[in-house]
């Protein structure tokens, strides 16, 4: 039975490392970024509940009288 020859193992893995980091540069190089992106505002508008324009009071359990 033959041996397996392992000797262009290291090659083959190094070629195939920078084949895939240069494949991944032109890809990533055909993106557009902008260069001054607009804030935008994060603000959520303010509803209107009910329970807001009165005064009302919590009772708990324990803060009830015996």
């Amino acid at each position: 039975m033959p041996q397996l020859d392992t000797s262009t193992w290291l090659t083959m893995i190094l070629s195939m490392f920078l084949v895939l980091f240069i494949i991944f540069q032109m890809k990533i190089s055909k993106h557009k970024f902008y260069y001054n992106p607009e804030l935008t505002s994060m603000e959520t508008p303010k509803q209107n509940t009910p329970w807001e324009t009165k005064w009302t009071k919590i009772y708990l359990p324990l803060s009830l009288p015996l």
